[in-house]
């Protein structure tokens, strides 16, 4: 599963650089009224791609397994992926009601750094 993390982030960081660019692209024909929420969603997405890689190499550093393994890889996933996509969806339907999404994603991305908190504090590395 810590796997799955680590190609999640890197994938992550691959789909933020591409976003950059058409971010690049966007400015230059003119900003679209939705540009304040791809730029943020953008820097977002970056860093979630980097935690998401780091996280994936504490997951096995620690030897995380069983339920706390769970959460913070499939938590992190979640809340990597659905957190910045909330944000442009927001952005470009202006349906801002579904923000409340980003709670959810956000208890996601807190459960997966609380696991990986405890896992620090409890175990040696394996």
């Amino acid at each position: 599963m810590s796997r799955a993390l680590k190609v999640s982030g890197f994938l992550g960081l691959t789909v933020q650089m591409l976003w950059g660019m058409s971010n690049v692209a966007f400015l230059v024909g003119g900003p679209p009224a939705f540009m304040s929420e791809w730029v943020g969603a953008h820097a977002h997405f970056g860093v979630l791609g980097i935690l998401a890689v780091v996280t994936g190499l504490a997951v096995d550093h620690y030897g995380t397994s069983g339920t706390r393994r769970s959460v913070a890889v499939y938590g992190f996933i979640l809340g990597q992926w659905l957190l910045p996509g909330t944000l442009v969806v927001q952005g470009i339907t202006g349906m801002h009601q579904i923000g409340m999404l980003e709670f959810v994603w956000g208890i996601c991305l807190l459960a997966a750094m609380a696991v990986m908190t405890l896992e620090a504090w409890d175990e040696t590395p394996a």
